[in-house]
Order: structure tokens, then sequence, then C-alpha cells
């Protein structure tokens, strides 16, 4: 018996996000749902002694307005694949997907989601600064926006926005393959779609809710043959047994289907994550096999040790060089 509400049964809604046309385009979408009023999104998303793992099985929707922090500067963590003025911004808190290695769980106390309905300010701060300078910024680092864009259409609101300047690029991380609403676009070469791409086996049995491999590798050829610009990304790799079969058989299957000549570029990288985090991600996971891997830690983040990231990352770059020209390799 599932004693589970199904996901968004409940949606809690700032009072002054009411005024916003944006929260009552969401809230027109479930109309079976409860609402329910509040005053601050933190009084529900950021209360102590919460069950992520369980809110993940059954998550609620929160509906808030951002006040503070429309952007970041982008982590040491994150590869800024040599543009400058790398930044990130966070219209969506949380996944709906549950990969059981995401540092999600490590920011949030909380498996719920929260949608900032004001995006229009954060367009408007990101305008004053290409007044003066360029730039570059990733928008689906705390959440997957492409496959929650039939309850935000956040990704054409960005789309919309990154085509009035020549001087913004962007990148929409994902491992949906929700990509309709690029059906009727025009393709624009600083709207960048990377996938996420993860071994078939290990994605099945760690990468709960997101699509196969299969279909993102679809989705990502279908783009390509659209003309999108598009990049692949195996990262965060993990360390497994057999690793090298399982990771290179992923690599071979990848540039089978996807020709390396026509992506934007490839992104690797290793399994890492802050200290801080870690704390809490092990509370929650604590059978995980993933998480309880004796990493070592380096300036406040745990990876695996240098001996073994090199063997990782040296591996994956000879595999992909088979495919793809090392100026398009960034580790």
């Amino acid at each position: 018996m599932d004693l589970l509400n199904k996901s968004f049964s409940h949606i809690y809604v700032e009072k002054e996000a009411r005024t916003f046309k944006e929260c009552n385009k969401i809230l027109k979408k479930f109309s079976n749902s409860q609402i329910i009023e509040i005053d601050s999104y933190k009084e529900v998303f950021s209360k102590n002694n919460q069950n992520f793992i369980l809110q993940k099985k059954s998550p609620k929707l929160i509906l808030a307005v951002k006040k503070e922090n429309y952007l970041y500067e982008g982590a040491k963590v994150c590869e800024s694949f040599g543009n400058e003025n790398f930044y990130y911004t966070s219209s969506v808190l949380n996944c709906i997907y549950d990969c059981e290695y995401c540092y999600l769980q490590g920011v949030y106390s909380s498996g719920n989601i929260v949608i900032f309905v004001n995006i229009e300010d954060v367009f408007e701060e990101i305008e004053k600064i290409l007044k003066n300078r360029s730039m570059y910024i990733c928008i689906s680092y705390d959440t997957d926006l492409l496959a929650l864009e039939e309850i935000t259409g956040f990704v054409k609101k960005w789309y919309e926005f990154v085509n009035r300047f020549d001087n913004l690029k962007i990148e929409l991380r994902t491992k949906s393959a929700n990509i309709k609403v690029f059906k009727d676009l025009k393709p624009n070469k600083n709207f960048i779609v990377a996938w996420t791409i993860s071994p078939k086996e290990f994605a099945k049995k760690h990468e709960f809710g997101a699509v196969t491999f299969e279909q993102r590798i679809e989705a990502a050829k279908k783009l390509i043959d659209m003309g999108w610009t598009v990049r692949v990304c195996f990262d965060p790799m993990i360390k497994i047994e057999n690793f090298k079969e399982i990771y290179g058989n992923m690599i071979r299957e990848t540039f089978e289907n996807i020709n390396g000549e026509k992506i934007l570029d490839v992104s690797i990288g290793t399994f890492r994550i802050s200290k801080e985090y870690m704390k809490r991600m092990k509370r929650n996971r604590v059978n995980s096999i993933i998480l309880n891997y004796p990493f070592q830690c380096y300036e406040g983040v745990y990876t695996y040790s240098l001996e073994e990231n090199n063997e990782m990352l040296n591996y994956i770059k000879t595999e992909i060089l088979k495919f793809v020209e090392e100026k398009k390799i960034f580790i």
C-alpha cells in the first residue's frame, strides 16, 4: 500500500508570490493540489529535522519570491570552459530527480522544490551587468530546469532573454529528454544545452527518476541535428567496479550515436564535494556505497586520491580522443 501523497499534492505559496503572474500560471496547472499560504518559503524549506529522502519520494512545491543573491560567482569546483565572468543563478532550488550522489542533499535540509516566480528580476539584474561586460551563466546547477519546463516555462524565458544580447552565453545542464520546448525555436549558439551522461546500469541504479542513457543520447542527437549547441558532460564520474570497462563502453556508445565533430565540447570530472556537504549527505544515505568510499580531503573538498583521480581522468580522456579532438576536452 502506498501511503505517500502524489508529488506536489500540496503547494506552499508566499503571500507576496501571489502578485506575480508566473505564480498564477503555475497554480493553474495544479487545480487538485491543496494550496497553503505562508509568509516565507524558509518556514517550510529551511526548518530543522526534515527527512530529505522521504520528502524526495513525495515532494511538495513552494512558490516564492527571491529577494537577494540573484547571481553567484562560479564555484572553483565547476568548469568555466574558458569563459570570463562566470556565474550561476538559481531560479529553482532542488531537483525533481533523486540521484544518490547529488550534492543538493548536502546543501538543503528539505527535499521539497522551491520555484522563485520573480524571474524577471533576475533578468533585470543581469541586464545591468551586461552593459559593462560579457557574462557566462549556468542556469541549471541547483535543479534540472528542462525536466521542470512543463511547470515553469523558464527554459523558454531564458532562451528569449539570451536572444537579446550578443555578450551573454548560458548553459542549461540536464539529465532530461524533455526537448519539445526547442521544437519551434531557432537555434542560438549562445544557448548551450549540456547533457550529463552516465553509464547505463549506473544510471538505472543510482539516478532515480532521471531518464535512461539511451534517452539522453537520443535527445542530444536530435538537438544537434536541429542545429543547437550541445555539450557532453561525463561529470561526475564515480569509481565503481570494472570502471574502465563500463565507462569505456559508455564513451564508445555515446560517440557511435553522436558525432564528436558536431558537439561544442566535452567535460570530464570525477566526484568531488565540499566537506560540509558530505556530512549531511552521509547522514541522509547511511548505506550508500558511493558516499562511504574512503575519499581524501584536499582543501576542504572530498574526492578520490590524486592517483585514483589521475588514473580515471587519463583513461577517459584517452578514450574520448578516439572520437573528439583534444581542444574540445575540458577537465
